[in-house]
């Protein structure tokens, strides 16, 4: 078995009993890469020397006995959303902004400490503002689960989900505003977790939103989210430590909502959800329908325009103004769309999100976890997305269950848990209080020693 088959707690064994190096991991990462890039597309930035640099440091620490922590010598893939010193950041956009944005940030400082190997930086919508993937600037990353068709990844974080298809990255970052992290995961038969809102620093990221937006961390197991984030939650962001590991439930109350996130969805998906629900149920997992009449209305907000596109908007006209006549055309568009909103229409919608995610907090009264779909849509062609009319009706669709947890404050998790009717994985969303993300990762755990992990029910990615 390829040493990067292995889990990221089987990896950090290895490394610390010496059955292989660092230099080890980055020779198959780098292979993964010359092997199947050209026609992925995962990566704005390949890092070979200065992944190779951190390789040589972490594999020299561990001779000295020095262990900073479980991304020692690990291959880690980053958005190109988050500064990281010595790379430059696109953000996605045609040119390379200042410097400020090269700064790390407290989660990518935590990666560099610890010697962790950045192999790359991976393509995103640009400035993250977008769920299906595309990007006019770089070219848009390729599903590798459709070998006969380019397919999107979903978005924004379009490569960082490709790059653990590709097999050249443990652990990617993310970062979600309204799905980027769980929507890419989805797709791409990953799993992908988003904090509470604050409970991890966005400073070092570009900003879509300073309302919404999260880091976020994709992987291939529920485990290795879970083992990772236990890390960064203490270590990077000063949370006591082990607080994510303090759920363990014998039987997780899972809310069913009766309408709204299962409507209108594609051939597949419904079924494949329904059906890891029942196989949770007979393992003794309680399943709860209840009504959630927020998502509707926060919903409702969103197709109105939202705030997020308004502060990316400002973001834009105050530190990159020049960069508004250079915008990826659908970027532009709606940029367009956005230069008139009243600053009292702003704060309404402000101001109507949070009293809905006051209100959502009573539907966690009587369950853990709310289940759904991740996506009511199976990843679309690159060329069903070729106009703006295409584009804006399925990116809006993308979005409307996992722009939730966003808009009503709570923490979310995606895991792979079927196949669709044309063979592309379905995600199942889990969605927590906000600052319940120990209740949230536990009943990830669970799920995962009842389902299996993705690679057991959904067999190799078949372009990978």
């Amino acid at each position: 078995m390829p040493l990067l088959d292995q889990s990221l707690r089987e990896l950090a064994s290895g490394l610390r009993s010496r059955e292989f190096t660092s230099l080890d991991l980055l020779a198959q990462s780098i292979a993964a890469m010359d092997a199947s890039e050209a026609g992925l597309n995962a990566y704005k930035l390949r890092t070979e020397d200065f992944a190779r640099r951190a390789a040589e440091r972490a594999d020299a620490a561990f001779r000295a006995g020095s262990d900073a922590g479980i991304f020692q010598g690990m291959p880690v893939s980053v958005k190109d959303l988050y500064g990281v010193p010595g790379l430059p950041t696109f953000a996605g956009s045609a040119r390379r902004l200042p410097a400020k944005w090269e700064k790390a940030g407290p989660l990518v400082a935590r990666l560099l400490h610890e010697s962790a190997v950045i192999v790359g930086k991976t393509h995103t919508v640009e400035f993250a503002f977008g769920a299906l993937g595309v990007n006019h600037h770089w070219g848009t990353p390729r599903n590798p689960w459709d070998k006969a068709h380019h397919r999107v990844p979903g978005g924004s974080s379009s490569g960082a989900a490709v790059s653990l298809c590709q097999g050249s990255a443990i652990i990617a970052l993310g970062s979600d505003t309204a799905g980027s992290v769980r929507l890419p995961a989805s797709l791409t038969g990953n799993v992908g977790y988003k904090p509470t809102i604050d409970r991890w620093s966005t400073e070092g990221i570009s900003p879509l939103s300073r309302i919404f937006d999260t880091p976020g961390l994709l992987a291939r197991s529920v485990d290795d989210v879970h083992a990772a984030a236990c890390h960064l939650d203490s270590c990077a962001f000063g949370h006591p430590s082990g607080e994510l590991a303090r759920f363990e439930p014998r039987a997780v109350r899972i809310g069913v909502p009766a309408r709204f996130f299962w409507d209108d969805c594609d051939a597949g998906i419904v079924e494949g959800v329904r059906g890891a629900l029942r196989e949770l149920e007979k393992a003794g997992h309680k399943l709860v329908t209840v009504d959630f009449p927020q998502a509707t209305r926060a919903f409702e907000v969103l197709r109105e325009g939202g705030t997020s596109g308004a502060e990316l908007l400002a973001f834009l006209q105050h530190e990159l103004p020049e960069w508004l006549g250079h915008l990826d055309p659908y970027i532009g568009i709606r940029m367009e769309g956005l230069a008139h909103i009243p600053a009292v229409e702003f704060l309404r919608r402000k101001a109507v999100l949070e009293d809905l995610a006051i209100e959502a907090l009573a539907v966690f009264d009587s369950v853990d976890v709310i289940a759904s779909p991740t996506t009511p849509i199976s990843p679309p062609l690159l060329e069903e997305l070729a106009t703006w009319d295409q584009y804006r009706v399925l990116n809006q669709k993308m979005v409307r269950n996992t722009s939730i947890a966003n808009l009503l404050r709570q923490c979310s998790l995606t895991m792979p848990v079927a196949l669709d009717a044309l063979g592309m994985p379905v995600g199942m969303q889990l969605m927590a209080a906000g600052g319940r993300d120990a209740t949230l990762l536990g009943a990830g755990m669970a799920f995962e020693a009842a389902l299996g992990s993705g690679r057991q029910r959904l067999g190799m990615c078949p372009g990978c």
